[in-house]
């Protein structure tokens, strides 16, 4: 299990919603599940704002996984022998079990080119760089991560089937505190040719994919 229990912070250059630290805090029980999305096979995904966060879930409808909105930032998701799913709260954790493949990570997306990117701290048993094409390295907030692109042919995307390209960044050792400067990842890809577009959203996200687990996590702008 990982347990994300100290401070983490996710720190954009950019202006607005996306230069807000991503703060990851302490697991604790505010008491009050206010709100269940949960996707089988036929359930519809969705976004928008809840209490004053932005949020976003999407599941390819495969076995079952249960999306609850906290109060305030937290929220909370478990999955059993799940598809592929993505959600989260932002822009601006908690626990992270994944019992298989998952991911605690920074996530987004923009337009203009079309990109999914990730910022990944923690995984579980699979390292999704291993089929994707490495573009180099860099080095920040204490350790190297490594550069990855893969293009995905006529896949869901928010802007409904498209093909498009994918960017991650991958910490080489797993951790459960520490800081995420968000425009040295940017920097990094665009030095490798892995330009992005206009910023569309970006939220602290639990991924799980023909997997089982649960996370708890409390995200808070500062």
């Amino acid at each position: 299990m990982v347990s994300f229990k100290s401070l983490l912070v996710a720190v954009s250059a950019l202006t607005g919603a996306l230069a807000r630290p991503f703060d990851f805090l302490d697991e604790r029980d505010d008491g009050n599940a206010t709100s269940v999305l949960e996707a089988r096979q036929v359930t519809g995904n969705s976004e928008g704002y809840h209490n004053g966060y932005f949020y976003s879930w999407w599941s390819d409808g495969g076995g079952y996984a249960q999306y609850r909105m906290g109060e305030g930032s937290h929220y909370q998701v478990d999955w059993r022998n799940t598809g592929n799913f993505v959600g989260g709260k932002g822009w601006n954790p908690g626990s992270f079990n994944p019992q298989g493949n998952g991911y605690l990570c920074v996530y987004g997306w923009t337009r203009g080119p079309l990109v999914e990117y990730y910022v990944i701290e923690s995984y579980g048993s699979y390292n999704p760089g291993s089929q994707a094409q490495h573009r180099g390295t860099v080095y920040t907030d204490g350790d190297t991560y490594d550069l990855y692109m893969s293009t995905r042919y006529q896949q869901p995307s928010i802007d409904g089937v498209q093909t498009f390209n994918q960017y991650w960044s991958i910490r080489r050792n797993k951790r459960t505190s520490g800081s995420v400067n968000m425009q040295n990842h940017f920097n990094a890809w665009r030095s490798a040719g892995m330009n992005l577009g206009n910023h569309y959203y970006q939220i602290l996200a639990t991924e799980g994919y023909q997997s089982s687990g649960s996370s708890s996590i409390y995200v808070q702008t500062s």
